[in-house]
């Protein structure tokens, strides 16, 4: 089944193309975050918003702008089945949330034979966002010059793209420059553009330029990796079909633990 698009595949899940029909999927909890991040050095806060809804053992995950949603969906969210969710006109991170939770319950990271298991290591939230995005930046094959277009800027992935020969050419509609002194376009399309590859966040499902993203690497043939707290089981439906490699983190995310917890890599060649 090729599937080109968001749309297309939540209307192939509601038909049932992937399973059992999402009406037999009750949502069970619902909750919303909000989580702040300073690390050591940094002049940054990372301001981060959270739609979560769990379905049996597995946690759908969608992140969101401030001031999208209201904390008060939650309590009419529990109780609700999928199928409702993904057909009605709840916003669009909710739907994404539904969408990854539907998806995650047939097919759990944890249980998929495709899946690689990165056990990232206990420590400090510095150290562990390093391991993490080393292990992000691992899925390309970034040489000397290569230029990397980086779909939402995480500072210590722009140091793991330059560490490995890449020139990082970051876009993000929050920051004006990485820590590191990088310019940050607004412009999704111009860094696609100039770039040799791509590495872009999940975010992009949830502020609706996944489509476009997803579109203009295929045009273009160029190797398209996800890193994805948001939304990891929907990127992973179009590996090979415009994805390339995705760095998939299921919730309970790395930042709130200090403890060891696992990242899933999938690589695909084509």
């Amino acid at each position: 089944m090729s599937i080109t698009s968001v749309g297309q595949l939540t209307d192939s899940v509601v038909a049932g193309a992937f399973g059992p029909a999402p009406a037999t999927f009750g949502i069970t909890s619902a909750f919303w975050l909000h989580h702040t991040t300073r690390l050591p050095g940094a002049d940054v806060t990372y301001r981060n918003y959270y739609v979560l809804l769990r379905v049996g053992e597995v946690f759908g995950a969608c992140s969101f702008e401030h001031g999208e949603l209201d904390p008060t969906y939650c309590a009419d969210t529990s109780g609700r089945t999928l199928a409702d969710v993904l057909t009605s006109d709840d916003p669009l991170p909710v739907r994404v949330a539904a969408l990854d939770a539907y998806l995650a319950a047939v097919e759990p990271h944890h249980t998929s034979p495709h899946a690689e298991e990165v056990v990232l290591p206990a420590g400090t939230p510095d150290v562990r966002a390093k391991a993490r995005d080393a292990a992000v930046a691992g899925l390309l094959d970034v040489a000397d010059g290569t230029k990397v277009a980086l779909i939402g800027v995480v500072n210590p992935l722009v140091d793991a793209i330059t560490a490995r020969g890449g020139s990082c050419l970051p876009c993000d509609f929050n920051l004006d420059r990485t820590a590191s002194g990088l310019p940050v376009s607004k412009d999704m399309t111009e860094v696609i553009d100039a770039a040799d590859a791509v590495v872009a966040t999940g975010m992009t499902l949830s502020n609706g330029s996944f489509d476009v993203l997803l579109q203009r690497c295929r045009e273009q043939e160029k190797p398209l990796a996800i890193y994805a707290q948001t939304g990891s089981a929907v990127a992973r439906a179009f590996l090979g079909n415009g994805v390339t490699a995705l760095s998939a983190e299921p919730f309970p995310f790395s930042q709130f633990s200090s403890r060891p917890s696992s990242l899933y890599r999938y690589r695909t060649g084509t």
